[in-house]
């Protein structure tokens, strides 16, 4: 069995990079601070106590999938725009866009009794259609203690070089074993799955992905974090979310007003801020990055 490197919180960046470019996971031990783990608990535990189990082998017939995150939980904000990640998320996504998106906010909660998940890529939420390139940074920040017995995750370390129809056997899977506040942080082509629970106490994991900018996310944040939430926000969790062009001219919109009432081709922030954010398409550095990778294509 090979086991998943653990790095302390402060690691250099460049250090961490190696790690995820080898084996595609790591953990990142003591990354949240315990003032923080209580207040995230504290905030969720009424979402997650009125979240449904799922209704099948995958989802989890005792397991629980709390999303809406940004809006929900403040205190999941922090982590959302956390410096490291979005360092990774520079490192592994930026060579294949201009921007990334937050892909998914979710509390997974697995309870006592449920089985293990089974071994698949989070990448195939585009199904197999992408080759050749990593659209995807996941973390599962641990809200409680994750052990082998309360279901901590399954991960196949260096199987993001793997082709899709590959299975793992036994002895190529690990488990992300770690402490509460410690994060898992792992690819969109790792092999993984949430392990089966065997008894004691529920094992909470904060879910939070990434995603090039052009892909459409998983979760609907303009749904699940709506213009009027948003625009409390932060502009850096704003632009995560999607409310800005994901490049020169991807994500403009018309407000549909009625004739000489309105611009057009505005940026998503518009919808925040109004006029001060009208433009025709996106910035001449975009439109320059977009010739520049066609000359040299």
């Amino acid at each position: 069995m090979v086991d998943l490197t653990h790095l302390p919180a402060d690691a250099p960046t460049d250090a961490i990079a190696t790690v995820l470019d080898r084996d595609g996971a790591l953990i990142l031990d003591n990354a949240m601070a315990p003032d923080m783990l209580t207040t995230l608990r504290a905030e969720l535990a009424p979402f997650v106590e009125a979240t449904p189990v799922g209704g099948d082998g995958f989802t989890g017939v005792r397991t629980t999938r709390t999303g809406a995150l940004v809006a929900r939980a403040p205190a999941c904000r922090p982590l959302v725009t956390h410096p490291q990640i979005q360092a990774l998320c520079a490192h592994l996504l930026k060579p294949n866009c201009e921007r990334w998106r937050l892909h998914l906010t979710q509390l997974i909660r697995i309870m006592e009794g449920q089985g293990a998940q089974p071994i698949h890529r989070d990448r195939w939420a585009w199904g197999a259609h992408l080759k050749g390139i990593e659209p995807q940074l996941n973390t599962i920040w641990a809200l409680t203690d994750f052990t082998a017995e309360n279901g901590a995750t399954q991960v196949v370390p260096g199987s993001q070089t793997w082709p899709d129809d590959r299975r793992p056997q036994g002895h190529e899977i690990t488990r992300a074993v770690m402490q509460a506040g410690s994060v898992l942080v792992y690819t969109g082509s790792v092999f993984h799955g949430g392990g089966a629970h065997l008894g004691g106490e529920d094992r909470w994991g904060l879910n939070i992905t990434y995603a090039l900018g052009w892909l459409r996310q998983e979760e609907n944040q303009y749904l699940s974090c709506p213009p009027e939430i948003a625009r409390t926000l932060p502009q850096d969790l704003q632009d995560l979310l999607g409310y800005a062009l994901g490049g020169y001219a991807l994500g403009y919109y018309t407000p549909p007003l009625p004739p000489g009432e309105g611009p057009e081709m505005v940026p998503p922030s518009y919808a925040l801020r109004g006029e001060g954010e009208a433009a025709a398409f996106g910035t001449a550095e975009d439109l320059a990055a977009i010739g520049a990778q066609v000359r040299g294509s």
